[in-house]
């Protein structure tokens, strides 16, 4: 994700134009002689491995937190405090405590923040928002989400932080369906109330000098939900689903049709309106390309494509317009915290075996 996030400030301003020009000051890594070496890849002026004098640095406006979960609070805390804006990484923190702690100091810090939902700035994704927000599918009813990878799902595979809940926080949860999540409360808006179930799948793990350790966190997760609509719907996901690589898919039911999107084929959305002669109904493939605002800054034929590292470019520059003054970026650690609320309530639903309900939360 450093990587990602270094490619994105260096490719900014020649896609987008109309971005504040951005100095790359330093980067920062373990060990020393790695953070230099990267520092030089990808065009920084300086490296450090001290984490907390960088972000104390006043040469400094921007500080990206690209490391492992556990250490997103105390990072983000530190460089708001010291006046800095702040692009992090998600899940926003281990606990919803911390990230409560986080929302509060960035509203008192008055900078900006950005929490690093890239799947969320694909163009399709904007464009399916507009066609529920216009009621091209009628009144939403009902969505069903998915979010599958296979990185957990060898039982042979060594123990690491990840299975750790005061390194990793929540499992699959945090690592993958807050992705979800993120998508969903943009379709669908905030969430009422919910029930779920989580499951360990492989309960210990191999440690590499012998013996085996105990996984903590969950590899699956499924939730109901109730919508402040008046919706329903539901989701799904597991870091132990075998052939899975990044199956990110949903469905939004309406009244009057469908939209459908899969993030292994991210440039095409599929939307089906119950309208015309029924002989000849069906979902249409709708390939993006420049009437999608921003793939025309990328590409200016449709069909053609953009990627993963692309949505991390449009994060940037929606970071660097609201800095300058432009329309606040979303999420912030303000949206975050309510990602985080759905998350933490899925696992506290299914360790207290009742329905959690965010009204007044």
């Amino acid at each position: 994700m450093g990587k990602a996030h270094a490619l994105a400030f260096n490719a900014v301003r020649q896609t987008f134009g109309d971005v504040p020009k951005v100095a790359l000051h330093t980067l920062c890594d373990t060990p020393a002689a790695k953070a230099a070496q990267m520092a030089d890849q990808f065009g920084f002026a300086h490296s450090s491995e001290d984490w907390r004098a960088t972000v104390a640095n006043p040469e400094i406006d921007i500080v990206s937190i690209t490391t492992p979960n556990g250490m997103h609070r105390e990072m983000a805390v530190a460089a708001l405090k010291a006046g800095k804006h702040v692009w992090c990484e998600k899940p926003m923190a281990l606990t919803l405590a911390e990230a409560e702690e986080m929302a509060g100091v960035a509203n008192a810090a008055g900078k900006v923040t950005l929490l690093g939902y890239n799947y969320i700035r694909n163009p399709a994704i904007d464009h399916a928002v507009r066609l529920v927000a216009e009621g091209r599918i009628g009144r939403v009813v009902h969505f069903r989400g998915w979010v599958d990878e296979d990185y957990q799902a060898d039982p042979d595979l060594h123990w690491t932080w990840r299975a750790k809940l005061k390194d990793a926080g929540l499992g699959t949860l945090g690592d993958l369906g807050c992705h979800l999540v993120s998508m969903m409360l943009r379709l669908m808006g905030p969430v009422e109330s919910l029930v779920a179930d989580t499951q360990i799948i492989h309960e210990t793990r191999p440690l590499p000098e012998g013996g085996r350790a105990r996984v903590e966190n969950e590899d699956t997760a499924t939730a109901i939900l109730r919508f402040a609509s008046g919706a329903q719907g539901s989701f799904s996901t597991s870091r132990s689903a075998w052939g899975r690589k990044n199956r990110l898919d949903w469905e939004v039911h309406g009244t009057k049709g469908m939209i459908s999107f899969a993030q292994e084929r991210m440039n095409e959305l599929h939307l089906y309106v119950n309208e015309g002669d029924r002989a000849e109904q069906g979902f249409r493939t709708i390939l993006t390309g420049p009437a999608h605002p921003p793939y025309g800054a990328f590409c200016p034929a449709a069909g053609h494509q953009i990627g993963f590292n692309d949505l991390k470019v449009i994060e940037a520059a929606q970071l660097l317009h609201a800095i300058a003054g432009g329309q606040p970026c979303w999420p912030g650690f303000a949206e975050g915290l309510e990602i985080e609320r759905v998350i933490h309530g899925a696992a506290e639903a299914a360790q207290t075996g009742t329905r959690v309900s965010f009204v007044g939360r």
